[in-house]
């Protein structure tokens, strides 16, 4: 560009920065508190992302019920997140002041949702998956409230170590879950098999790395400034700790690397870093994630299989191999990798969680089996057209 028009642009650049900067200061200058928000703001889309991209995308591997399962991801999200922000509103079981913290919060219980659902996913109505979210929500609630606020005195207020919730949401929304199969898995849907192929897998794979992209700002969603780096590099390693892992353990099990193992197993070490995530360092995240992608990878290839023909029900997307083991595992963790934590609260709050998880889960899904049942698992056709 000449330079006759270059000095003229550049003047006008000076004057509008130099206007703007009196407006502001007429106006009131900007605070630190301001500018963290809205980098709370940008975390808080990126997890949304994960609820609709990621986990949406990751449940359609079922090659029937792939439409089923994305728009049940919408239905989820969308009575999660208002149900939690009422729940906060009227201050039952605590709640916060600042709406980017409450949206945060209530995305973490739909992610817990999410996860829950996976279990059942394929042998609800659409609309029940609807009074799966209303059931859940309360129950989820309740388990944050006295294992992060010290509700009922069972825990002390701070107590437990769990910033990115491997325990809060992961572990109680798998085992949520594994309770309520008991009752929504009949014996023509156990003896159903959940069929995948090319497409839907790839289609899976995708969510998956959704998720692997959008972790870091799941956990350090609402970290301090000053540890945000630090999160961010240790759950990236955790990461690739458990993709490694992944592979290896899973060509070592079965002989060919399968995908639904990269599809779930890989995210493990995000699920288990989640305790630490703050409060740890790279080379020990890293080994969380490997021993995190090796329990995962494990579960999917030897356990999912013997457990469910043991109990003869169904856990969809084996949620408690991708969730449940791992956010047991990194809870537990924390034992050894924090300085001066407080193990009665970790163990106590570990032991609420599984206690509490099953039963309600249990309960929920008793009443959702009153709300019928879909004539065919796993097929989009007969609710979409």
């Amino acid at each position: 560009m000449p330079r006759i028009k270059l000095l003229p642009m550049l003047a006008l650049a000076f004057m509008s920065l130099t206007a703007w900067s009196h407006g502001s200061e007429a106006a009131g200058a900007v605070s630190l508190a301001d500018v963290v928000n809205v980098q709370k703001y940008f975390r808080a889309i990126h997890v949304m992302a994960m609820l609709l991209v990621g986990f949406g995308f990751l449940m359609v591997f079922v090659k029937k019920y792939g439409r089923s399962a994305a728009t049940a991801t919408y239905l989820l999200v969308s009575v999660a997140i208002p149900l939690y922000f009422l729940k906060d509103s009227l201050g039952i079981m605590g709640g916060v002041e600042l709406d980017i913290d409450r949206l945060i919060l209530a995305e973490f219980s739909a992610a817990g949702l999410l996860i829950c659902a996976g279990a059942v996913l394929g042998r609800l109505k659409l609309f029940q998956y609807m009074l799966l979210a209303i059931l859940f929500v309360p129950c989820y609630s309740l388990n944050e409230w006295i294992l992060l606020e010290g509700g009922l005195g069972l825990i002390e207020h701070g107590a437990l170590v769990d910033t990115g919730g491997s325990i809060v949401i992961h572990a109680f929304g798998a085992l949520f879950g594994l309770g309520s199969i008991f009752s929504l898995t009949s014996k023509k849907e156990f003896e159903t098999p959940i069929e995948a192929d090319a497409t839907s897998d790839r289609f899976s794979l995708l969510g998956s790395m959704v998720l692997w992209i959008f972790w870091p700002s799941f956990c350090a969603a609402l970290v301090e400034p000053s540890a945000i780096l630090g999160t961010v590099v240790n759950v990236i390693l955790a990461l690739c700790g458990s993709t490694l892992a992944t592979y290896f353990v899973s060509l070592a099990l079965r002989k060919k690397v399968s995908v639904a193992d990269i599809a779930n197993a890989t995210l493990a070490g995000g699920v288990a870093i989640g305790s630490t995530c703050d409060r740890t360092v790279p080379a020990i995240a890293f080994a969380i994630g490997i021993g995190a992608g090796a329990i995962s990878t494990f579960g999917f290839a030897v356990i999912q299989d013997k457990l469910q023909n043991l109990i003869k029900k169904t856990d969809t997307c084996g949620v408690l191999h991708l969730h449940g083991l791992p956010g047991l595992f990194g809870g537990l963790v924390a034992l050894f990798v924090v300085k001066g934590i407080d193990v009665g609260a970790q163990l106590s709050g570990i032991g609420i969680t599984i206690v509490l998880a099953i039963l309600t889960g249990l309960v929920a899904g008793k009443l959702l089996s009153f709300a019928g049942s879909r004539i065919t698992p796993y097929d989009d056709e007969e609710e979409l057209d």
